[in-house]
């Protein structure tokens, strides 16, 4: 195995976990981790250990998106750094696409991912500015 840092493979998962987010898909939102995983932000912290914990955390999510009209989600890659044979550290700012065509201000994350059998997974999701 080989840590994910080829940006064709890491643009396809990008682009799964984008279409996942605007389509509410839990499930597949929940296959796009690595278990245990972990949220990051300034005020607080999080893990989960199983796929319905991770589908949990995210259905909050999906109002925010509704209200939004968000539709489609895109993510530009600003860096990527191999970390170990296996894990990098890949800093992304999404782009939203809202019901009438119009851009709607993303935001930035830092995606610590892991590549196992199946591709790319988050590890470790750290919320930045």
């Amino acid at each position: 195995m080989k840590a994910p840092t080829d940006l064709a493979q890491l643009t396809d998962f990008f682009n799964r976990y984008g279409n996942a987010l605007t389509s509410g898909d839990v499930t597949a939102i929940a296959n796009c981790y690595a278990l245990p995983g972990m949220v990051v932000a300034d005020a607080y912290s999080f893990t989960f250990t199983s796929p319905a914990a991770v589908a949990l955390s995210f259905l909050g999510a999906a109002p925010t998106y509704d209200e939004q009209q968000i539709v489609a989600a895109h993510a530009q890659m600003l860096d990527v750094q191999p970390l170990s044979a296996v894990l990098s550290l890949v800093a992304v700012e999404w782009e939203y696409l809202d019901s009438r065509g119009n851009a709607v201000p993303g935001e930035r994350y830092s995606y610590l991912l892991r590549v196992g059998p199946d591709g790319p997974r988050i590890t470790t999701v750290i919320a930045t500015h």
